[in-house]
């Protein structure tokens, strides 16, 4: 059997099994909202390379429970296409998945997504989100700077975090679009660099 089936058959394996868990991860979070606390879950490929997370969800995305629905998301996969990055390799979620919840039981479901993900990098939005993931106590990682936006920092010895200012503040004025920008960029090169297969 040639080594590319091989391959193929196990990635088959793991992306389904990424799948049933972030699938098993809806529920749960379904389960502990209500008619007024509704979830706002992850959105993109469940072994993406890159996980882009910022702090809490925005109205837009409560509305249709949908992490970067709206003004955000539509920002982003306008970055991600002027950097050439497929927007495919791509998973985004929020800290907080109804805003309101106690942080403890964020920083668990936010730890879970991370394991079955398994980035190769994490775009960290915001200041709040950086204090959010040093606090997580995530296995092997390192705190994060929040001083340095736009560069590459070392998170755990298999996962990059790439910090950059909150993408939800950064929308209405000029020079905060140009500050998100400016650290977000950095993703393309990284992106080039990472091998096709």
């Amino acid at each position: 059997m040639p080594a590319a089936v091989q391959t193929d058959e196990i990635y088959e394996r793991y992306l389904k099994k990424a799948i049933a868990e972030i699938n098993e991860l809806g529920d749960e979070l379904a389960r502990a909202g209500d008619e007024l606390r509704v979830p706002v879950l992850g959105s993109g490929h469940p072994l993406a390379d890159v996980f882009l997370l910022k702090h809490s969800p925005q109205p837009t995305e409560i509305q249709e429970g949908v992490a970067f629905f709206g003004r955000s998301g539509q920002a982003v996969l306008k970055a991600l296409q002027r950097l050439q990055i497929d927007p495919l390799a791509v998973y985004g979620t929020n800290c907080l998945k109804f805003g309101t919840e106690d942080p403890a039981d964020a920083a668990a479901w936010l730890t879970r997504e991370l394991h079955i993900v398994q980035p190769k990098l994490v775009v960290v939005m915001g200041e709040r989100s950086v204090a959010f993931v040093n606090g997580l106590a995530f296995p092997l990682s390192r705190p994060l700077d929040p001083a340095t936006p736009g560069s590459l920092q070392r998170f755990t010895p298999t996962i990059e975090a790439l910090v950059t200012p909150d993408v939800d503040d950064s929308l209405d004025e000029a020079p905060a679009k140009t500050r998100f920008w400016n650290a977000f960029k950095a993703l393309g090169p990284w992106w080039a660099e990472q091998s096709p297969f």
